[in-house]
């Protein structure tokens, strides 16, 4: 059964840095593509970043483009979001989930879900 646990959640003031780490365990973490994603209040939840297997390729959502960057360590079956020069608007619970099998956008993509973790942003 995987598990999925996100860590790293927050009050962050705008501008200011976070980064988000997601500890995987029950199947070969280094087989699988991972994602992040984020649902605001109100809001369907949306795609923010993927990674896939090897750590080789990323893909970002245009919103945090060139300020968030996600990243893996399969030794420690781990994928990690850093996020950077923050915005109200990035407030949101978190998600990490794992692919189905390669890098995608989409919700449907993935199969197994975290239980969120909380990132507020102040502005």
């Amino acid at each position: 059964q995987v598990q999925l646990v996100e860590s790293g959640g927050g009050l962050v003031q705008a501008g200011g840095s976070l980064r988000l780490s997601c500890a995987a365990s029950g199947r070969t973490f280094s087989s699988y593509a991972m994602g992040w994603f984020r649902q605001a209040p109100g809001k369907e939840r949306e795609f923010v970043a993927t990674v896939s297997w090897s750590g080789g390729v990323t893909s970002y959502a245009d919103s945090v483009k060139g300020r968030f960057s996600i990243s893996r360590d399969n030794a420690k079956n781990t994928v990690y979001l850093q996020m950077n020069s923050l915005k109200p608007e990035d407030t949101a619970v978190y998600y990490c989930a794992q692919s189905k099998g390669a890098t995608t956008q989409r919700i449907s993509g993935y199969d197994y879900w975290g239980q969120g973790t909380q990132v507020t942003v102040s502005s």
